[in-house]
């Protein structure tokens, strides 16, 4: 594919209804959702063709389903307002939000109708166009902090059966379908630089046009610019994604509440995710609400193999590793390993570390670590049953390379070893603090197992390891049988070195329950909407405070599908 796809029916001068910007998965919902309502688009994108489809590529392909025939097949018992109440506990909108007043009012219209999706017919579309899952629900998130609040009731987490490759593909052929339709001008290595407004109505964009690059899928690529562009249609719609990529944006707008981003993280989107394009909005009359809400992960580790800049994995966990902190004390409970990563992850930052320690054995690791991401997951991804039986038995081949060349899986025969190990790891990087007593380590462990050693225990997380276990999918492929960390037949003893992984952003673009963006004053700015994450994921911040897991693929189809067609049906 060239980095420019032109159709000279759609790129005459005032032939084009729709400007889209952004060619992630938003908005290729959004303008394969257009052209087949027969509107002419132009979809724009900074990045080469190679990037096509966006961040969502790169996912683990989860999908927040509700009441699906996979639960069902699983005795999964779930609903609509089992779900809600969930989103709901989750999110604590500001009050008033139910009844249609305060900043929140549209994130939650947003979030009811995003349950709805997800209750209804998301499953049905999406099946409809090619899109399987893997039987195996998972439970990605039990949340449980603060107590009675945040996580999902039941298992949610539906795994697509190709990952994220699969989820953008059929509107990676929908939209080449519309280009030759002469419906859809693909136009890449375009990065508008503002808006053009018009008596008060958005009108079009003005872009640079950026150097040719040969740039792999990911890839940072050139910035330099060849030229300048300005186009006119009758709409545009931001697609753009978050800030993810843009660490200092990030920091500067963290809540001051929950402590401080570090200096260092890593970042689990790429460098395209910059957040350059919010800023143009909100400068041409848009409004930003919910900037300080975000979910980055605390368990991110080095890729080994990087593709962009500060390239990050995040660790999938199961529940039986310890979670230290710089210092080597215990995270408090509920914070277990999959239990509640924003939570965990504000712990760290209030703390004011760079990082956090899982402590484990060989055998742990073996049948609870998974890790994020298309690449990392090839027997998903590339629907291989061979490479699946692989890691059902405990010998993921991602996890295993990890735990071979990155310098962050750290092993020991003894506590006092291992500590001196992850001492030395952290005095090597700059910046890093924290201190791991050897001794203090091993008397957490002894105490740690003595309690599994009961075959019952008051150890939360020993008690809350086994609760795991009774969910059939979790005994199979995700949870280890509750034994000790020291046992020989285990090991060796693991410490893997985690840091804050950038991901997603949950505020954005103030938007109406239809996607047109709103001015400070709430009145709509004619002319201008929003999708996916560069809407919050719909009406500037549909997750509230905090996303259940599975909800930001979904929030892209959702947004991209219902915006399109109001779209459509305005023009």
């Amino acid at each position: 594919m060239t980095d420019s796809v032109h159709n000279n029916d759609v790129a005459a001068a005032g032939n084009t209804d729709v400007i889209v910007i952004g060619a992630g998965l938003s908005g290729l919902v959004t303008a394969t959702e257009l052209t087949a309502a027969g509107k002419r688009v132009v979809l724009l994108d900074q990045e080469p063709a190679a990037s096509l489809g966006g961040q969502a590529w790169w996912s683990f392909g989860g999908l927040f389903l509700v009441d699906s025939p996979e639960q069902r097949r699983l005795k999964v018992k779930d609903s609509f307002d089992l779900a809600f109440a969930d989103w709901l506990g989750s999110a604590q909108f500001t009050p008033g939000a139910e009844h249609g007043e305060g900043p929140d009012r549209f994130g939650y219209r947003w979030a009811k109708g995003f349950v709805e999706f997800a209750a209804g017919d998301m499953r049905s579309w999406m099946h409809a166009k090619g899109v399987r899952w893997f039987p195996l629900v998972q439970w990605a998130e039990r949340g449980g902090y603060p107590a009675g609040g945040h996580g999902n009731s039941v298992p949610r987490f539906h795994v697509t059966w190709g990952t994220g490759p699969a989820v953008v593909e059929p509107f990676v052929a929908a939209a080449h379908e519309a280009n030759r339709a002469g419906l859809l001008d693909l136009r890449f290595r375009h990065r508008v630089t503002s808006l053009v407004v018009t008596d008060g109505r958005v009108t079009g964009v003005r872009a640079e046009v950026l150097s040719d690059d040969g740039a792999g899928r990911g890839e940072p690529s050139s910035r330099t610019v060849t030229g300048e562009v300005e186009l006119s249609a009758q709409a545009v719609v931001v697609a753009s994604g978050g800030i993810g990529a843009n660490h200092d944006l990030a920091r500067a707008r963290w809540s001051a509440e929950a402590g401080r981003l570090p200096a260092r993280m890593l970042s689990g989107v790429p460098d395209s995710t910059d957040g350059l394009m919010l800023g143009v909005a909100a400068a041409s009359g848009a409004t930003l609400v919910h900037e300080d809400r975000m979910w980055h992960y605390p368990e991110g580790i080095a890729n080994h193999s990087p593709v962009w800049s500060k390239h990050g994995i995040r660790i999938l966990p199961g529940p039986s590793s310890l979670w230290l902190d710089a210092d080597g004390g215990r995270l408090p409970g509920p914070l277990f390993p999959g239990f509640d990563a924003l939570g965990a992850l504000q712990h760290v930052t209030t703390r004011g570390d760079d990082h956090s320690w899982f402590v484990l054995n060989k055998t742990i690791m073996e049948k609870e670590f998974a890790l994020s991401g298309s690449e990392q997951n090839p027997d998903l991804t590339g629907k291989s049953i061979p490479l699946l039986l692989e890691r059902v038995r405990g010998r993921s081949v991602p996890v295993r390379t990890f735990a071979e060349q990155s310098e962050e899986f750290l092993w020991a025969d003894t506590p006092a070893e291992l500590a001196a190990k992850m001492n030395a790891l952290t005095e090597a990087t700059p910046g890093s603090s924290g201190h791991v007593d050897g001794a203090a380590l091993a008397a957490l462990m002894t105490a740690r197992d003595a309690q599994v050693a009961t075959g019952l225990g008051k150890d939360p997380q020993v008690v809350a390891t086994a609760a795991a276990r009774h969910f059939i999918v979790d005994k199979a492929i995700r949870v280890a049988p509750p034994r000790s960390l020291s046992d020989p037949k285990d090991g060796p003893l693991l410490a893997v070195r985690l840091s804050v992984l950038t991901r997603k952003t949950l505020g954005g673009l103030w938007c109406d329950e239809t996607g047109r963006a709103l001015t400070p004053a709430g009145d709509v700015l004619e002319g201008l909407w929003a999708v996916g994450e560069a809407a919050g994921f719909g009406g500037g911040g549909a997750h509230g405070h905090r996303a259940l897991e599975g909800t930001f693929l979904g929030g892209c189809l959702f947004t991209g599908r219902t915006t399109g067609r109001a779209l459509a049906e305005s023009l």
